[in-house]
């Protein structure tokens, strides 16, 4: 996916056209601390209907992510798809949370209160040793 700067005439500039804090508002962290780049975000579809209005209010990044999320992708993937710093994406993505049309998912290990598989973890160490 392209950034949504590319194509615009001035593509030899140093800077980029639009500066993060002006895509966040002036805000330069998230006030979620429950976002990790694994943490899976998911489009809500109902909120298509039910959130019709505010999407005239969204920022283009803000319809990016809800496009992107129709599939189930990591803060980090989307990060890297909209080419801004992950501390740019998760303002973006809890504003989405927020208005209900976003939602999260930890990973597995995290909401199951346990830790990952250690046998799989030491599986592949010893793999990774016998390269």
């Amino acid at each position: 996916m392209k950034h949504w700067t590319d194509g615009f005439a001035d593509d030899d500039a140093d800077e980029p056209l639009v500066r993060p804090y002006t895509i966040t508002g002036g805000r330069t962290t998230s006030e979620r601390g429950d976002l990790t780049l694994i943490t899976v975000m998911s489009a809500v579809p109902e909120a298509a209907v039910e959130q019709g209005r505010g999407r005239r209010k969204l920022q283009p990044e803000h319809r990016t992510i809800l496009t992107l999320c129709a599939r189930p992708q990591a803060v980090a993937e989307i990060a890297s798809a909209l080419d801004l710093p992950v501390s740019v994406a998760k303002i973006l993505i809890g504003d989405l949370i927020d208005t209900g049309q976003l939602w999260a998912r930890q990973p597995a290990y995290a909401w199951a209160g346990t830790g990952p598989d250690m046998a799989i973890l030491k599986a592949v160490r010893d793999g990774l040793r016998e390269l």
